[in-house]
């Protein structure tokens, strides 16, 4: 006979498409169905997000909570009553050092079992920490970790160390890698077909390679910015010069736009380029995309891990990263390839097209991702086993 539902609670920032909330969610879809977790979930934000309604449908309570400096006694209150009245088996915390002082507010009120959870770039917290009453912040909240935390997470081990948590402070803290999962089946599909589909909806010749971006635009597309994260406008040059090399390609750049559109739309206007480069924006088939590519660039100035590289190994797709995206990502022998950006756009470019040669075998890729933690039935397993038995991976 089964027992009862692990009972979990999430504290995340918005229920939105960023990869620990696609994630969770693909979690919950499997837990719906195999009832051995119960998780609901605490949105900091304050805000709804895509998953909201999905998530309560699928059985979760979800909580909105803003967390901010003019809110703090309100947010103490409303977090202890919902610790208090849910009676939870687990916490875990996705909020990086901010979990600290979560755990801090919680006070007796805590469950056993306490995750904290990093899946940002350490370069992240550095930019935030420009004055000293934010670098205090981080610092008191470190050691919050250190006193409350039962466990430590990172979406890669690298993380792990660039945070800090290789310190004599967290020395008998258990810590590991817990990578983020999804349902790999989805991104295994019929790729001529999928190459015909996307041709088809952008105008382009049926035949026409593709290079794929996904993820967000960044606020500014001009490297070393401290709003340039994903690298969107080393990415565009890099697929301007593999254009210039061969006029057939086409590129795909997927993901929320920003502020910075209209630099890049002026940059491929400017170049003569307009309709053979797509700013797409956020699109909810991206197993689709992928399948009718012909290459991922990946060119990130920092990554947790980079789930979008996984993904894009389980359709069977190569993969162009920086060197700043960590090497646990590469789950298919040959599939990923990490270049320095300072090589700039021009090595970017000869590799890229390098890559789009190589043969494809979708069935073996995805087969391998199925049976590495990031497939979301290994992926959710562990997380069960954590709340349950307070056992990270080794």
């Amino acid at each position: 006979m089964q027992s009862r539902p692990i009972r979990v609670l999430q504290i995340i920032d918005t229920f939105s498409m960023g990869g620990a909330e696609t994630w969770l969610i693909e979690a919950l879809r499997l837990w719906a169905r195999n009832g051995e977790v119960q998780p609901d979930f605490l949105m900091t934000s304050g805000n709804r997000g895509i998953f909201d309604d999905e998530a309560a449908a699928l059985g979760a309570k979800l909580h909105y909570l803003p967390y901010n400096r003019r809110n703090l006694s309100r947010f103490m209150r409303g977090f202890r009553s919902i610790l208090r009245d849910n009676a939870y088996d687990a916490i875990h915390d996705h909020q990086d050092y901010t979990a600290g002082w979560h755990f801090l507010m919680g006070g007796r009120h805590l469950p056993h079992r306490r995750i904290v959870h990093v899946h940002n770039p350490s370069y992240i917290i550095q930019t935030y920490g420009t004055t000293v009453a934010r670098r205090a912040t981080i610092a008191v909240g470190k050691h919050l970790i250190a006193r409350s935390a039962t466990h430590i997470a990172g979406t890669s081990r690298q993380i792990l160390t660039e945070f800090g948590f290789d310190a004599s402070l967290f020395a008998n803290t258990p810590k590991a890698a817990l990578h983020c999962g999804f349902d790999t089946a989805r991104f295994l599909g019929d790729n001529r077909s999928a190459k015909a589909d996307l041709c088809r909806e952008f105008g382009w010749p049926d035949w026409a390679p593709i290079i794929l971006m996904a993820g967000r635009m960044d606020e500014s597309p001009n490297l070393g910015h401290v709003r340039n994260h994903k690298n969107t406008g080393f990415a565009l040059d890099v697929v301007m010069a593999a254009m210039k090399r061969d006029t057939a390609i086409r590129a795909i750049f997927a993901g929320k736009t920003s502020v910075a559109l209209p630099v890049l739309q002026g940059r491929v206007a400017e170049a003569g380029l307009t309709g053979r480069i797509v700013f797409a924006g956020v699109r909810t088939d991206i197993a689709h995309l992928m399948q009718g590519s012909d290459l991922n660039l990946f060119p990130s100035r920092g990554e947790g891990l980079g789930m979008v590289a996984v993904e894009a190994q389980s359709a069977g797709l190569c993969v162009l990263a920086s060197t700043a995206v960590p090497r646990e990502c590469l789950v298919v022998p040959g599939r990923v390839e990490f270049r320095d950006i300072s090589q700039g756009p021009d090595i970017w470019a000869d590799e890229a097209l390098r890559l789009m040669r190589q043969p494809r075998d979708p069935a073996g890729a995805n087969r391998r991702v199925a049976e590495s933690p990031f497939a979301i039935e290994n992926s959710a397993a562990a997380l069960a086993n954590l709340y349950r038995n307070g056992l990270l991976p080794s």
